[in-house]
């Protein structure tokens, strides 16, 4: 007999979790699976807001996949949880039984309290936040070229929000309360960096300023005496977990759904994941951690891997701004050994931490070559070079250039995509079974679906595979399949920080 599983949610992560379920389960034989969305839309990419704001992409490009045989309840929301009967109740008068359960509730735009903004999850007139696509429209309706806009908060949302409009021609100033931008993932040096780029691409960057009061007529009023002339107010400080439902059932909450290893709460037959859940090794706002739960608790409830266990993700944000590569991954810590490397002038800085010589920690501003090469051996945990300025600057070896991210001699088992785990080898293979272009290897195989920000690598691969495996059989030059030597770390894209 199949196994009921109800989904709350139907944003990023709930989808990839009924994606999961039908790639271990086609037929629906083992998990009979029932959606609840409450967006009226199909699922789509959070994660490209940002390019959608800047105008990259159009809306409707970021939908993902749509998935077979799911009973798919769209512009539902779930109202309550009779965790004694095991029913969801809905908005729409309908009940959902279910043998499990998953929350995957995502979290909510915060809006700060000064006056003017708004409350709770209501802007006001001429104010949005930057979370959905409803947001982005707002947005855009009030970015004519000429247009004058006021970002408050310059966290990895705000910076993207800020860059995208000025490339649309809108006059921007972002006014961020810390003393330094992304302090969240970037010490005070990279921030400066950060903040002199933006500078130079057209943003009135104003640090360790608080916003205090937005009125359309004169605009927004900030604590150090100033005034931002502003036609509309954009507000990117930060999200909340959606946990209410969860609440109300008698689940147990913090700042999130508490969870453990595999994916349940404290009742067994109740999982969470994504942004509404909080697992202790799970860093916040990843869409790598959401989606490896979903795969994990998709191995549980389908009967795949009873043994899967979810055990944490290592973080990596990549910045998503025109003309500006940012990278920062693990975290620097106090008693490392660190090196650094500062060059404002040309848009360059990089920290590198250290323990017990494997990289626990770097932030990387305008040394793409180097985030390649660090987050691969982050990933791996292999031994750093001893030449620590070499690897910093993006050469595994002294005085050679980077190698690792050229497609030929990069090894089989390198993860090209880290939101989804794909390696070089599995992009080889879909390409000789017939997935010879980049959307055909990213329904494949998933890569390029996350983040987006490994595209240039697959399409670096597909490039090379075109050349060097135009029929069947290998490539002539491709190395075997093995772990690379300590020298030489596999090459990734870092994924950025999720906006879902």
């Amino acid at each position: 007999m199949s196994r009921r599983v109800v989904v709350i949610g139907h944003g990023m992560v709930g989808a990839r979790f009924a994606e999961e379920i039908r790639r271990r389960d086609p037929g629906g034989e083992r998990v009979r699976l029932t959606v609840l969305g409450a967006e009226p839309r199909p699922a789509y990419n959070r994660v490209l807001l940002s390019t959608v704001l800047a105008g990259g992409l159009r809306p409707d490009m970021v939908a993902l996949p749509a998935v077979d045989d799911v009973d798919l309840h769209l512009g539902v929301a779930a109202t309550g949880i009779d965790r004694s009967a095991r029913v969801v109740h809905a908005d729409d008068g309908t009940t959902h039984p279910y043998d499990e359960l998953v929350l995957a509730t995502g979290c909510r735009a915060w809006l700060p309290p000064i006056d003017g903004l708004g409350t709770g999850d209501a802007p006001a007139p001429r104010v949005s936040a930057f979370r959905d696509l409803d947001d982005c429209a707002r947005i855009l309706d009030g970015a004519a070229p000429g247009a004058r806009i006021a970002v408050v908060g310059g966290g990895l949302l705000g910076v993207e929000a800020a860059r995208g409009l000025t490339g649309r021609g809108v006059a921007v100033t972002l006014v961020h309360p810390r003393t330094h931008l992304m302090e969240r993932q970037l010490d005070p040096g990279a921030g400066d960096v950060l903040a002199g780029a933006l500078r130079g691409l057209g943003v009135d960057v104003r640090c360790g300023v608080e916003a205090k009061a937005w009125d359309p007529g004169t605009g927004l009023d900030c604590d150090d005496g100033t005034r931002i002339a502003a036609d509309t107010v954009v507000v990117a400080t930060g999200v909340r977990a959606n946990t209410a439902l969860a609440a109300d059932a008698g689940l147990a909450v913090d700042r999130g759904i508490l969870i453990d290893d595999r994916l349940a709460t404290d009742d067994g037959r109740v999982h969470a994941i994504g942004d509404c859940a909080q697992h202790s090794e799970a860093a916040a706002g990843l869409v790598q951690s959401g989606w490896e739960q979903a795969a994990v608790l998709a191995d549980l409830l389908s009967g795949a891997d009873p043994a899967a266990r979810y055990r944490g993700t290592r973080p990596v944000t990549r910045l998503k701004a025109t003309g500006i590569d940012l990278a920062a991954v693990g975290e620097l810590a106090a008693g490392d050994e660190q090196l650094r490397v500062c060059d404002p002038r040309r848009g360059r800085y990089g920290v590198l931490s250290l323990r017990a010589d494997r990289i626990v920690g770097a932030v990387l501003v305008g040394l793409p070559d180097a985030a390649a090469t660090i987050t691969g051996f982050y990933d791996s945990g292999s031994p750093a070079p001893d030449d620590r300025l070499a690897l910093l600057l993006g050469r595994a070896l002294p005085g050679e250039p980077a190698t690792a991210v050229e497609p030929g001699r990069m090894p089989g088992t390198t993860v090209v995509c880290r939101c989804n785990t794909v390696t070089k080898n599995a992009l080889v293979t879909a390409w000789r079974a017939g997935a010879t272009d980049i959307d055909a290897l990213a329904r494949r195989t998933r890569a390029t679906t996350g983040c987006g920000s490994c595209r240039s690598t697959v399409c670096g691969i597909r490039d090379w595979l075109e050349r060097a495996d135009p029929g069947t059989g290998p490539p002539a030059t491709e190395p075997p399949a093995v772990d690379p030597p300590a020298v030489e770390p596999p090459a990734v894209e870092p994924p950025q920080e999720d906006a879902a």
